[in-house]
């Protein structure tokens, strides 16, 4: 849309006496966006409702007109929408922030057809979505999933306890637990050779369990799944005796979870988890860093909030005086 003022902007406004400046410019940033943009009939209504609120917010502040507008009055609204009022719950962080993309942009596009002189939103920031905190699983739960898998005594089944025990014996990504050949793995040292992000080789030990699942593998299972010209050098191979690919590996976890009755168990969770009953047990964190191959030990923090939440879930179970 090239034209510029005001007037060109109410010209395909309907004009009504019960209509503010405000009202007709919502109009025409929407059509704008139906029109020019092509948006979806659930964006346009999403917008729709959205700037209704806003409007209300406004003429509630006395403000009528989109050029009477300021950047302490978008960021009142935000923080209306986050703090809520009496009836009215305040919205999630992600709502809130999916509102204020409609006013940003209702803002800009007045500012760039030249009927404000500035764009009031433009400097009001959305609000931060909460770190998501790593889903780990119980102890308990590991143990169930990893005896679940160790059922039966079948190149396949060898094969499948040995990557779990893997994923979460050494905190290892599921590219890298498949990307393990034969010789990254050292059973008289229990350590095992991961290739991480950008090819980043870190050694992991891992315990008895993995070790023990790894050699009942690499003598009872491979020699009965390796396929000559296929097999080469891969140590976790497929049915047909090629490399285990990622999806093989998830789906492998996957049917074990089902059986093992988890739900909601992928392979960063065991990586999740084996971080996280580190630091529950008292590793440092930045052993815990060099485990999982992190760069920084800011990424590796994270899992810090899961076991200080376990913490206060201890407490406020436990303590006589904690309700």
């Amino acid at each position: 849309m090239h034209r510029t003022g005001r007037g060109a902007l109410l010209s395909s406004a309907t004009t009504s006496t019960r209509q503010t400046s405000l009202d007709r410019d919502i109009k025409a940033w929407l059509d704008h966006v139906r029109v020019e943009r092509g948006g979806a009939a659930n964006t346009l209504a999403s917008y729709r409702r959205d700037l209704a609120r806003y409007r209300d917010f406004l003429a509630a502040r006395g403000i009528t007109d989109a050029a009477a507008v300021r950047e302490p009055d978008v960021a009142a609204f935000l923080a209306d929408l986050r703090e809520g009022a009496p009836g009215r719950p305040g919205l999630a962080v992600s709502s809130a922030a999916r509102t204020l993309v409609a006013v940003r942009g209702f803002h800009r596009f007045l500012a760039v057809e030249g009927v404000t002189a500035s764009d009031p939103a433009a400097n009001v920031a959305p609000p931060r979505t909460p770190s998501r905190l790593p889903k780990a699983i119980p102890v308990a739960s590991v143990e169930r999933l990893l005896d679940t898998a160790s059922l039966g005594d079948t190149p396949i089944s060898l094969r499948d306890r040995a990557l779990l025990e893997v994923l979460y014996g050494a905190g290892a990504r599921i590219s890298e637990a498949v990307g393990l050949d034969v010789d990254d793995v050292d059973l008289e040292a229990r350590a095992v050779r991961l290739f991480g992000k950008g090819s980043k080789e870190r050694v992991v030990p891992i315990g008895r369990y993995a070790a023990e699942s790894l050699g009942a593998y690499l003598t009872r299972a491979r020699p009965a799944l390796a396929a000559k010209g296929r097999s080469g050098a891969a140590l976790f191979l497929g049915k047909r005796g090629a490399r285990l690919s990622r999806q093989s590996a998830w789906l492998v976890l996957q049917e074990v979870a089902k059986r093992a009755g988890l739900e909601h168990v992928s392979p960063h969770t065991l990586r999740h988890s084996f971080a996280t009953h580190l630091l529950d047990g008292g590793a440092d964190v930045r052993v815990v860093q060099e485990l999982l191959g992190h760069a920084s030990v800011t990424t590796t923090q994270i899992y810090t909030m899961v076991s200080v939440h376990r913490l206060r879930e201890v407490y406020a179970e436990s303590h006589p005086r904690a309700r």
